[in-house]
Formats: C-alpha cells, structure tokens, sequence
C-alpha cells in the first residue's frame, strides 16, 4: 500500500493500536507506517495497558477499536490512557453505533467501516495539529 499525502511532518514517538481483528490490526499497523510513525499492535487493551505502563513516555496516540476481547473495552482503556497520561491522544473505532456522549473527550471517532483517508487525517491531525496535511 501506498499512502501519498503531502504535508507530513517527521513523526517521533509510538502509536499504540488495539484492534482484535488481525486483518485490521496489521491494515492500521500498515497505514501508520506508510505516514512514517511506528506502531505497535495489540489484541486487547488489557495487554496494552500493561504495556503502557512499562514504556508510555514513548506513546504519542493510541488507537482502540470499542468492542476487544479482554476486561477493558476501547471506551474505557482510552479513559484510562487520558486519564494517567493526559498528553497522549486517542482515536476510538467501532462497528457499532455508540453514543456520541460517552466517546471521551479530545477522542476522535472513527465509524467502522472507516475510509483510509479519514483514519490517515485523523492520525495526523492529532500527531501534528496545526500542520494540515494534503493528498497528492
């Protein structure tokens, strides 16, 4: 795959996804890299929690699909995630309808199925806000 947009800047840091789905775990794992930021991916968010908690300083977003196997669903890690380390962003994905009122704030939403240009200007809007990005 081939993700041509201009207006990218350097991406340092890490973005954390958690998606069940292996297609589309390795598909955003895949994307984040084409925009040049690395990505680590997890099953669960009870297993990238336990993560975070080793290695945080290093995460600049973390992308949660709601409904993972586990005890923390998407809604609630990002919760968490904000709440602890309020400087990293969030992006929640879900197939199912969720209530607009309980997506936690400064979160974007990403409606499953999701378009690829959405999910790379909703990634790159919150890695580098204020440097709008552009397809080329």
């Amino acid at each position: 795959m081939k993700v041509n947009w201009e207006g990218i800047l350097p991406i340092e840091g890490v973005v954390v996804v958690v998606e069940d789905d292996p297609t589309l775990r390795f598909l955003m794992v895949d994307i984040v890299a084409e925009i040049g930021a690395k990505a680590i991916a997890f099953e669960t968010a009870d297993d990238a929690l336990t993560h975070l908690l080793q290695a945080h300083e290093k995460c600049r977003l973390v992308i949660a699909d709601h409904g993972v196997p586990g005890q923390i669903q998407g809604t609630e890690f990002i919760e968490m995630v904000r709440g602890r380390w309020p400087a990293i962003s969030a992006i929640l994905t879900s197939g199912y309808l969720i209530n607009p009122e309980t997506i936690p704030p400064s979160t974007i939403y990403l409606h499953k199925p999701w378009a690829l240009d959405d999910f790379v200007i909703a990634v790159a809007s919150l890695l580098q806000p204020g440097y709008p990005i552009r397809k080329t």
